[in-house]
């Protein structure tokens, strides 16, 4: 009986997402104001140069990096963690 309702829950949940910062490295003039308002100091500047995502497990996606860079070569960026199927049982 439990294990039948815990499987409904996890049918109707809605699909999680994950974020993550990713950059656009034309944009970027290293100027180090997202790394500098980091809160967990992660360099984001050397990221945002090489064209990386932020893969840090401590980055917290908070979005300040993005929110402070002057030229917008920063984005939140999400993507789907879970897809629950629908009512008929499909997708």
């Amino acid at each position: 009986m439990l294990h039948r309702l815990l499987h409904q829950d996890v049918q109707r949940r809605r699909a999680m997402v994950a974020a993550h910062v990713v950059a656009e490295p034309a944009r970027c003039v290293e100027c180090g104001i997202c790394s500098f308002n980091c809160p967990l100091g992660i360099d984001v500047r050397s990221h945002a140069r090489q064209g990386l995502p932020i893969a840090d497990s401590h980055c917290l996606t908070c979005g300040e990096c993005v929110a402070r860079c002057p030229r917008g070569t920063l984005r939140l960026e999400t993507s789907e963690v879970f897809q629950p199927r629908d009512e008929r049982g499909e997708g």
